[in-house]
């Protein structure tokens, strides 16, 4: 994991920060068929915000990952706070239709 962050502009200020990948995609472990989805990352910035070329690649890297929605969404939020620090963040999860069936994971931090 590289992700890469830069140094709040406005550090005295809370600001929400929000960056949405339409075109997330890893591999469901119990089929092995993709999953396609959007991530979105809701964040208050404390010293740091997310570079996001960085985080785009960062992303590539579930491509071919066997990983449940519900464990994917943790690990994003988990792998992100620890790089950047922020006050605040969500991570939103919403899949695509399968079986009939879409399925939204939130998962929130806040320091």
């Amino acid at each position: 994991m590289n992700i890469e962050v830069f140094e709040n502009p406005s550090p005295e200020r809370d600001y929400e920060i929000t960056h949405i990948n339409t075109e997330f995609t890893s591999v469901c472990p119990k089929t092995g068929l993709p999953d396609f989805g959007t991530v979105t990352i809701k964040y208050i910035p404390d010293k740091t915000c997310l570079e996001l070329k960085a985080l785009k690649y960062y992303f590539f890297e579930y491509r071919n990952m066997g990983i449940f929605y519900e464990a994917v969404t943790n690990k994003i939020l988990d792998d992100l706070v620890k790089v950047c620090e922020p006050k605040e963040m969500e991570i939103i999860t919403e899949w695509k239709v399968r079986g009939g069936m879409t399925s939204i994971i939130r998962a929130n931090y806040k320091k």
